[in-house]
């Protein structure tokens, strides 16, 4: 397998969204303000749940967590979307494009881990509520968090590096709106089929891992749930879960049809527009979702707006 420093492409064209003249605008102001919601509503969330002492529990410690990575994963792309939506010249240079392949992996998978973490916290909260303090204590948590963090950015920098040793001949032009590793993996000289089999491996495994953890944990929860005997219980119980459900089948739905459709139906177009619910739309929703959904959160809100009157008035 080649693993040359030398590469003779120094930039690569990102050819981004294709749109007509006409329509950049509109999707222009649309990406914009679907970021700036993303931005504020994510950064609302982590700003709620460090200042309310109320929400210092497990659940809204892995919550903020999430906020972050969304925050973070929406600004890996979405600027550069934009720029080139305005820009003829869609030029992005290697270094730029190998930093953003990284982020772009690292905060997927951390979101992934999260999210599969989140799911266990219920568990726990649901199956085992009577020892849930003791399990799910602030040092279990840090590490469940620095484990999500710490193996997704390992993981990442193996691509990364992996990447940034090939060889690029030309092509050098980038189907697609950011930097990602089938297109890369598209334009490379080098002989990569041996990578390739192993990403596939690997891919499979890192997804099959946390899908099957995510799956045993409801079945128990819902398991559990059945076992209680009023209505109001369950009710409940059912309620304590139901806005990580929610983020959950929002996240995976738009994960699995990016990936597991047939490639006989695959189109360009489609692509761009299931990656922009991940990378996009999601993440926007997420902050709406746990404010929307979560009596907590609305009423840290109503808290934090009812001390700042309290200072204005002083």
């Amino acid at each position: 397998m080649e693993t040359s420093n030398h590469t003779t492409v120094v930039n690569f064209i990102l050819l981004g969204i294709s749109v007509h003249s006409a329509d950049k605008p509109f999707i222009f102001v649309l990406l914009l303000t679907m970021f700036l919601v993303s931005l504020m509503g994510n950064s609302l969330m982590i700003a709620l749940i460090f200042i309310d002492h109320h929400l210092h529990t497990p659940m809204y410690f892995f919550l903020s967590n999430l906020s972050l990575v969304d925050l973070c994963y929406t600004s890996v792309t979405v600027p550069v979307m934009l720029i080139n939506l305005l820009s003829e010249k869609k030029i992005i240079s290697f270094p730029e494009c190998i930093t953003q392949l990284y982020f772009f992996i690292s905060l997927g998978l951390t979101e992934m881990f999260l999210l599969t973490v989140m799911a266990y916290d219920r568990y726990v909260a649901i199956c085992n509520p009577m020892h849930y303090t003791l399990v799910m204590s602030r040092r279990v948590c840090s590490c469940l968090v620095a484990g999500c963090w710490g193996i997704a950015s390992l993981n990442s920098i193996r691509h990364t590096i992996f990447i940034s040793r090939l060889s690029f001949c030309g092509p050098n032009t980038i189907h697609f709106f950011f930097c990602d590793l089938p297109p890369l993996l598209g334009l490379t000289c080098s002989e990569i089929s041996t990578y390739e089999f192993v990403l596939f491996i690997e891919a499979s495994v890192i997804g099959l891992v946390p899908f099957l953890c995510i799956i045993i944990s409801y079945i128990r929860i819902i398991a559990s749930i059945l076992k209680v005997h009023s209505a109001e219980g369950r009710r409940k119980a059912f309620y304590t879960c139901s806005s990580h459900l929610t983020v959950l089948l929002l996240y995976g739905g738009s994960t699995i049809i990016n990936y597991f459709y047939p490639s006989s139906a695959y189109s360009l177009e489609k692509d761009v527009v299931i990656t922009i619910m991940c990378t996009v739309v999601t993440p926007m929703l997420n902050p709406l979702i746990y404010s929307l959904r979560n009596k907590e959160v609305t009423g840290a809100l109503r808290r934090l707006i009812a001390r700042r009157k309290c200072f204005q008035n002083i």
